[in-house]
């Protein structure tokens, strides 16, 4: 998977776009053949993708991430920190802001660009105050009957001895169950690792939307290869035994909705993956906004009630 290569054509078609718009003229030739070429190897490349490649795509660098879709989709964003217990989790962003002029909730879980902000952030990997920042923000949602948006992207809760102490599991527990009875619209989007119960926490939603090159599993690949195969090295094995896709995903249920990303990947082209997903968010919210809240209860519980049920045929 020849990304390096895309994202090559992509600067220089970037140079040759500059210049055209500055009035150079003598560049349009070569800036329409380097787009043709982009595009043909974006194609070739999307077409035979392994799910292990998605992985690394959905780990990419410069994959936008949470705190980049809110700062592009919804405007006057307002952060709200702490649970009240024991700090507050920078891992898991909060708040409430405007959508379309209509008042929401945000959530998401946030990584962290450079070295600095990943160590600040614990490579969004939450601690029980995150999620209990985020039950906290919820409720909130709810009782001004605000619907609630979650953008999942995590590798996982963090997994550390003071986690475990502070109550892990029973957090995560907590917030799944807040999620299911939430009674306002949910929407949550995988926007690029989604892993274990840890974004499971955040992901219990009316709707549920992923980003096309995205991947969302009980585990990750290179967890799964030691457990079964005693070595990483496996990890590829795993991640197609997993059926972590977005493709994988819909066919069985588990999501709704395939957000489908510019050519080459979220990365390469951001403002225009910020232009698919509010697409996809409006016409997600103008379909539940009819719901009265019993009715939004009870689709998300048959919703999830359904996964993993076994048919005879």
């Amino acid at each position: 998977m020849d990304i390096q290569e895309l994202r090559k054509l992509q600067d220089k078609i970037e140079i040759y776009r500059k210049k055209v718009k500055e009035g150079q003229k003598e560049y349009l030739n070569e800036l329409i053949k380097l787009r043709r070429e982009f595009k043909q190897l974006a194609r070739e490349i999307k077409n035979k993708m392994s799910a292990w490649e998605k992985v690394q795509l959905a780990r990419h660098p410069r994959r936008p991430h949470a705190l980049d879709y809110i700062n592009n989709i919804f405007t006057n964003f307002i952060e709200l920190h702490g649970d009240r217990r024991f700090g507050d989790d920078k891992a898991i962003v909060a708040g409430f802001a405007f959508f379309d002029e209509q008042p929401v909730c945000v959530i998401g879980q946030e990584k962290g660009k450079d070295t600095k902000e990943k160590i600040e952030r614990n490579f969004g990997m939450p601690h029980p105050e995150g999620y209990r920042k985020a039950i906290r923000v919820m409720k909130l949602a709810e009782k001004f009957k605000r619907p609630v948006i979650t953008l999942v992207d995590t590798a996982g809760a963090y997994p550390g001895i003071g986690a475990e102490e502070r109550g892990q599991s029973q957090a995560i527990a907590e917030s799944i169950a807040t999620m299911a009875d939430l009674k306002v619209p949910t929407i949550a989007v995988i926007i690029g690792e989604g892993g274990s119960g840890g974004a499971l926490a955040l992901a219990v939603g009316n709707k549920v939307l992923m980003l096309e090159n995205a991947v969302y599993s009980v585990i990750s690949p290179e967890g799964c290869a030691a457990i079964l195969y005693k070595t990483r090295e496996e990890a590829p094995t795993a991640a197609e035994s997993l059926k972590m896709t977005a493709e994988n995903l819909l066919e069985l249920g588990i999501i709704d909705e395939i957000v489908k990303e510019p050519l080459g990947g979220a990365h390469l082209q951001p403002v225009k993956m910020y232009r698919l997903l509010k697409r996809a968010l409006r016409r997600n919210l103008k379909e539940l906004e009819n719901l009265s809240p019993e009715e939004l209860i009870t689709q998300r519980e048959n919703k999830f009630y359904a996964m993993g049920q076994f048919v005879e045929k």
